[in-house]
């Protein structure tokens, strides 16, 4: 459910520099809004802050469904960022969301992180998912786009409560787990952890009221 923003491999002084966790995304723009960020970071690559600020909730949905361990879903999203703006110079505008161009590289990214992580671990029972079952459906994108909104929520929550929710339905950590790391009883995790999901529930209801 919430993740840290993985340092990105390139920028535009080619310096490997993260965006601080505190940096929020801009609001929802619309399609000539988007265009417009586009083509200023195809003309100041430096201004590619602004996608990456963005969309980086909404690619990481779609690589955590498909990536099942959380370091390695962190590894590819920053992948995705990186040959994306390595070749911004590339890209076309033709109405399409900027999102679904980035979507295909992400789903190109997957499969080359299957593929090596087959050769270093190779699982014969377990093989990798073939390149036309990453390609996102119009109907999925909803899901995507409810899971980039929860984790823009939980950044939002409480220091304690987001390292509640983070250890208990990332990690997969059990409460007593979590109270021994936190130095706290089992009693006060369980609290953290109902007033986080009620405040995670109420934002979600408020923003689609």
């Amino acid at each position: 459910m919430a993740t840290r923003r993985p340092a990105r491999k390139g920028s535009a002084k080619g310096v490997a520099k993260g965006v601080p966790a505190e940096a929020r995304a801009s609001a929802a723009t619309g399609p000539q809004d988007e265009r417009r960020l586009v083509e200023a970071a195809q003309n100041d690559p430096a201004k590619f802050d602004a996608l990456y600020e963005l969309q980086f909730e909404r690619v990481y949905a779609f690589v955590a469904s498909r990536v099942r361990d959380r370091a390695s879903a962190e590894d590819v999203t920053s992948e995705v960022f990186h040959k994306a703006l390595a070749n911004l110079a590339s890209y076309e505008w033709r109405g399409v969301p900027f999102a679904a161009w980035l979507l295909r590289i992400a789903a190109n990214a997957i499969v080359d992180h299957a593929k090596r992580a087959a050769r270093e671990f190779p699982a014969p029972d377990d093989p990798p998912e073939p390149a036309n079952d990453l390609v996102v459906q119009a109907s999925e994108m909803r899901a995507i786009e409810h899971r980039a909104q929860l984790f823009r929520l939980v950044e939002q929550l409480p220091a304690i409560q987001k390292q509640v929710v983070l250890d208990r339905f990332v990690e997969q950590r059990s409460i007593k787990e979590i109270a021994q790391r936190l130095g706290k009883t089992e009693g006060a995790v369980k609290q953290l952890q109902l007033r986080a999901v009620q405040n995670l529930r109420a934002q979600m209801e408020g923003s689609n009221g």
